[in-house]
């Protein structure tokens, strides 16, 4: 109820100022609770066009239980609304390129269709997020011809472009009218899908004080709404998000994995986020996502030999990892955007069992579970600082030890203690661990311990 009443009195608020209004003063809201499912959560994020010969619900479905058991937990979709039609890029268009918000693209299947996939999902115990692009719409859009007075126009009165997007129309959040339908647009999807969260596309361009009415208003729908914010904004997971996009960190990564930069620029970037961020601010680690992938290259082509290895990372860091389409098969193509480009599933060097072990791994180790949850992370000094990473992490009787070299060059290393021996085992072998404060380690290994 008070969370109702905060929308209602922003929404009067903002009604009062008319067309006047910028952007409304800074909103507080109540203090986060993230949804317990989200601690040990894996993402997966779902290209439709893509995954199957079809590109349908219903054949997407089909793949649950396979995803079920590969132990993904939250299955993130790409916008699922019509493309427009006007500009638009290739022949598909672009997925983010959306006329109308509570709409289904015929591409993929029906309303019903799409309700069919979350229930299954649901009943194998996955969650469902969608992809929500509230930044703009394309530029045939239903609002454009409906409410032409929601957009940003240019100099010659023309909707505006951003960036090289020239398939989309930017709206224009001074107006009270499009915030309020845009809330009750995502309204919609939970409402009428049962889907748990969204992704929120570019949610650092838009007002704070939009994503607290919004989440408010969620809340009173579902209270353990999971919210994603592709940004890197510390104010926005103070009390809206639950989780955030790594950004910082994943550039990182590649420039390790090109050799431009050395281990002490991930640990930098690492402190950065646990200074700028809310203690229980959840950072998602990645390999690869839509945007990489197509635009910036594979997994493959960005890190090379060193792909398991960042992929073993992001799964030991406090945070939650992501895979994207394909890469549980070791897919090393960049999807075509605005066509249709089918993954290969042939998967010849089993990325399905390292994703897998992966999996179960984060589950079974209480250590490993998100901010607001994640115990102590401590650093274990060694003489080789700027190729190996070594740390600690624990919490209650769980305890994980992580021993990474981060270069292409084999290193004999010294630890500033003893690792683990005896109770220990070794991931994903199981084997029993012997203590050692020396080791030679290949380049690009890994060796994990537990308890």
């Amino acid at each position: 109820m008070k969370r109702l009443l905060l929308y209602s009195l922003l929404i009067t608020l903002l009604m009062a100022c008319g067309n006047k209004t910028k952007q409304a003063e800074p909103f507080a809201t109540a203090e986060p609770e993230r949804p317990e499912w989200a601690y040990d959560a894996v993402l997966y994020e779902v290209n439709t066009r893509q995954f199957t010969p079809e590109g349908t619900f219903p054949a997407f479905a089909d793949e649950l239980p396979r995803l079920d058991e590969l132990g993904v937990d939250i299955l993130w979709f790409m916008p699922i609304q019509p493309i427009g039609e006007k500009d638009r890029k290739g022949t598909l268009g672009s997925y983010y390129s959306i006329s109308d918000y509570t709409a289904v693209n015929s591409e993929f299947g029906t309303l019903d269709d799409f309700r069919a996939v979350v229930d299954q999902a649901h009943s194998l115990g996955m969650k469902v997020i969608l992809d929500w692009v509230a930044n703009h719409t394309s530029r045939d859009a239903v609002w454009v011809e409906a409410h032409p007075d929601w957009y940003v126009r240019d100099s010659l009165g023309e909707l505006n472009v951003m960036y090289d997007w020239t398939d989309i129309a930017q709206l224009d959040y001074s107006k009270p009218e499009m915030r309020e339908a845009m809330i009750e647009s995502m309204r919609f999807w939970v409402r009428e899908t049962g889907i748990d969260g969204f992704r929120c596309d570019v949610a650092g361009e838009l007002p704070t004080d939009f994503w607290v009415a919004a989440k408010d208003s969620l809340i009173a729908l579902k209270p353990d709404i999971f919210m994603l914010a592709e940004a890197e904004k510390p104010e926005l997971n103070d009390s809206l998000f639950d989780a955030y996009y790594a950004w910082d960190f994943h550039h990182r990564m590649n420039a390790v994995a090109q050799g431009v930069e050395d281990v002490d620029s991930l640990r930098a970037s690492f402190n950065r986020m646990t200074d700028r961020f809310a203690p229980d601010a959840i950072p998602m680690f990645f390999t690869s996502n839509h945007d990489e992938n197509s635009w910036n290259g594979t997994e493959f082509e960005r890190m090379g030999e060193a792909v398991r290895s960042f992929a073993v990372l992001t799964y030991l860091l406090p945070g939650m990892p992501l895979i994207y389409s394909g890469q549980e098969a070791g897919f090393d193509h960049r999807l075509a955007f605005f066509e249709k480009d089918l993954i290969d599933w042939t998967d010849p060097d089993d990325f399905s069992s390292f994703y897998s072990a992966l999996n179960r791994f984060k589950k079974e180790q209480k250590a490993l579970q998100a901010p607001g949850r994640s115990g102590v992370m401590s650093e274990i000094g060694n003489d080789r600082p700027k190729s190996v990473w070594s740390f600690r992490r624990t919490n209650e009787s769980s305890e994980v030890v992580a021993l990474l070299n981060l270069s292409d060059e084999t290193v004999e290393v010294t630890f500033e203690e003893p690792l683990p021996g005896e109770g220990y085992r070794l991931f994903p072998s199981g084997e029993e661990a012997t203590a050692a404060a020396t080791m030679q380690l290949q380049p690009w290994e890994y060796r994990i311990y537990y308890k």
